[in-house]
């Protein structure tokens, strides 16, 4: 009847969350969707268990060979005063932060602690005059070097290689799912193609 208001209609639910679809009990899932969700979540719970465990045994690994190289390098590397046998170039304006970032090679005259005088070169601050001195890092032939290892870099390089482990792992569970769900969608276009062969005649009608 005119004026007559219509009956107020029940509002839709939510629609079903597509991460969740193939959990769902319906007539169109079909078994390889159930098998691919349980890889994906084997795959899972495998990269959350594992991946701490690589992060550990790899950083753990890690740390041990950089404190023996930082050992090593203590007992074959020491600091010593160099003395620039020439001028330093003078390019950056006096003062400039440019000036405060810009090393400039230059040969420098060391002494070793079995008493040789050695040249080598290093990196020293613009505007140096010959004769002027910097401390260095030499090894025990008297060439120059860095500085052994710090406790912060050897940490620093642990943490890296632990979460690149942490990572390998992870990429390695999505490459693993990736590669049975690109199998599993191969298996559904092979069983769809022979379905479709067995039902394709009876759609068919004789001319």
């Amino acid at each position: 009847m005119a004026g007559e208001k219509p009956p107020a209609r029940t509002p839709p639910g939510p629609p079903p969350r597509p991460l969740l679809w193939r959990w769902r009990h319906n007539p169109l899932r079909r078994r390889t969707d159930t098998i691919e969700a349980w890889a994906g979540l084997g795959l899972l719970i495998a990269v959350l268990a594992v991946a701490p465990l690589a992060a550990l045994l790899v950083g753990d690994s890690a740390r041990r060979h950089y404190e023996d190289t930082a050992r090593h390098q203590h007992l074959t590397r020491y600091e010593v005063t160099a003395t620039l046998t020439r001028d330093a170039p003078r390019h950056p304006e006096p003062g400039s932060d440019e000036e405060k970032k810009t090393r400039y090679p230059v040969e420098v005259r060391v002494i070793t602690r079995e008493g040789r005088t050695r040249t080598t070169r290093t990196d020293v601050p613009p505007g140096l005059p010959a004769g002027g001195t910097v401390r260095l890092w030499i090894t025990a032939d008297g060439e120059a070097t860095d500085r052994p290892l710090t406790a912060r870099q050897i940490h620093s390089r642990t943490m890296g290689w632990a979460l690149l482990a942490a990572i390998g792992v992870a990429l390695s569970g999505a490459a693993v799912h990736a590669l049975t769900g690109f199998a599993l969608r191969r298996r559904n276009l092979s069983a769809w193609g022979t379905a479709w062969a067995e039902t394709a005649p009876r759609w068919t009608t004789p001319t």
